[in-house]
């Protein structure tokens, strides 16, 4: 129950996790950073709007902002090939030729999802939530 409450604390608007899994500005989290909020859509995945429209934000805080969150997906690929790896090789039991597809199946279906969420990480380790910013 405790672990329940804490999480669903750390999900609340304010959070960095709030705005990190549902992509929305870091500063106000009142609108979503992307032009299309879902990331299946393949051709609109890192369209972003400019700036926000609430707060004001400029996404792209300098040129070539998001650069830097290729260092993050890499981190983000590389923790889910290991949770990938402990799972279905020293849980499940799999021989190394399964493991290895399993690794690689999980990084194709989550690379919409790694792609934003490392952008989200990247952007919010510089910009914090402000509830009382002023536009």
């Amino acid at each position: 129950m405790y672990l329940r409450r804490k999480f669903l604390q750390m999900l609340k608007k304010g959070s960095k996790l709030n705005s990190i899994l549902t992509g929305s500005c870091p500063r106000c989290q009142n609108e979503s950073m992307y032009l299309d909020k879902n990331p299946l859509h393949f051709s609109n995945t890192l369209k972003m709007n400019e700036k926000c429209n609430h707060c004001g934000l400029k996404y792209q805080i300098e040129p070539s902002f998001f650069y830097g969150a290729m260092y993050v997906s890499y981190g983000l690929n590389v923790a889910i090939s290991v949770a990938t790896f402990v799972i279905s090789n020293l849980i499940l039991g799999f021989n190394l030729k399964t493991t290895f597809i399993a690794i690689i199946a999980s990084n194709v279906v989550l690379f919409p999802f790694v792609l934003r969420w490392s952008r989200n990480l990247y952007i919010n380790i510089f910009i914090s939530y402000d509830p009382n910013f002023k536009k």
